[in-house]
């Protein structure tokens, strides 16, 4: 099945953000060299498979000829796993794989709740899927001249980190850890000594860890929608899922809950005078349109329009930006 991203209209009248952050890019592919004195990352957000949204951005960055304009790239979750496809070449990999091979009950199947099987199956996706379907070339991973952070929570003190994997074997295990999470994708997942769940927990958009780290310009991925992002999941109180995961572990229900992830980041990205920016210039693609995907979505047709949907994001705001020189 291929992705017709012509069939999704309007998909972005308007950039959110500095389009400075897709010129510079643009320079770069031009130029044929990163060396301009600038730091731009590309951040990805996580969300399970409403991550196929920024899969088709990633998709359309690659086709562009940007995915190799990055200096270091930032990924939660799914993000992570986007991330990686990207890095290695495989942008349209990151997009069909939602589609193709993640949109199944093989990876995703509700009727495992009650069972000691988890609801999302990530051996399913990092031994099957990863090794024959979409292949990832794990050894290309770690001396890749553009560095991919793989963003997990951290079980011991629920706070967000930046996982140091060194070896192929390592590198399956971080992308393992960045998407479990206790009562969907299995328990915690130690690596180098501490156990880790998934990074979109305390951190599903790593805007404002890219800017700590000396970024001149972000672009980050998006997998919601404005009103999505800005809607307060804590007005009615604490869902059941996060009343339940704080029984696992007290206070993580609470970091769970929609407002609370993503309040810091979208604080950075609506305020261009925000004290965290630094004169950097950021850019947020995000869907037009609520397709009705979410973290646990397998319906085919759908996860293909939202991957299309996103690939469309990213065409119709280059066109504008070449439109505006």
């Amino acid at each position: 099945m291929a992705l017709h991203p012509e069939s999704i209209l309007d998909i972005s009248p308007a950039l959110r953000g500095d389009a400075e952050v897709l010129r510079a890019l643009l320079r770069r592919r031009d130029a044929g060299i990163r060396a301009d004195g600038n730091r731009i990352a590309l951040v990805v957000s996580g969300g399970g498979m409403r991550g196929a949204y920024a899969g088709g951005m990633a998709h359309a960055l690659d086709d562009a000829g940007l995915a190799g304009c990055f200096d270091v790239i930032y990924g939660s979750s799914a993000g992570a796993y986007i991330g990686a496809a990207l890095l290695l070449g495989n942008g349209r990999g990151s997009a069909h794989i939602f589609f193709e091979d993640m949109a199944c009950r093989a990876f995703i199947d509700p009727r495992r709740i009650g069972t000691r099987r988890p609801v999302v199956s990530l051996d399913h996706l990092i031994d099957h899927v990863l090794v024959h379907s979409k292949p990832m070339a794990w050894d290309r991973l770690g001396p890749s001249p553009v560095p991919l952070r793989v963003v997990a929570t951290a079980a011991d003190d629920l706070r967000p980190h930046v996982l140091d994997p060194a070896t192929p074997d390592e590198w399956k295990v971080a992308l393992r850890a960045t998407a479990s999470i206790p009562l969907l994708a299995g328990p915690p997942v130690e690596l180098h000594g501490r156990r880790w769940i998934d990074g979109s927990v305390a951190e599903p958009v790593s805007v404002l860890r890219a800017l700590q780290d000396g970024a001149t310009h972000v672009l980050a991925l998006l997998n919601r929608t404005a009103p999505e992002l800005r809607r307060a999941d804590l007005a009615a109180g604490p869902a059941p899922w996060a009343r339940a995961l704080d029984r696992l572990a007290p206070g993580l229900g609470m970091i769970a809950q929609e407002s609370n992830r993503h309040g810091p980041a979208l604080a950075v990205l609506d305020d261009a005078a925000h004290p965290s920016r630094n004169g950097a210039h950021l850019l947020a693609l995000m869907p037009e349109q609520d397709l009705g995907v979410r973290g646990l979505t397998i319906d085919v047709p759908r996860v293909t329009q939202a991957a299309a949907a996103g690939y469309a994001t990213v065409t119709s705001a280059l066109c504008r930006v070449r439109s505006s020189q």
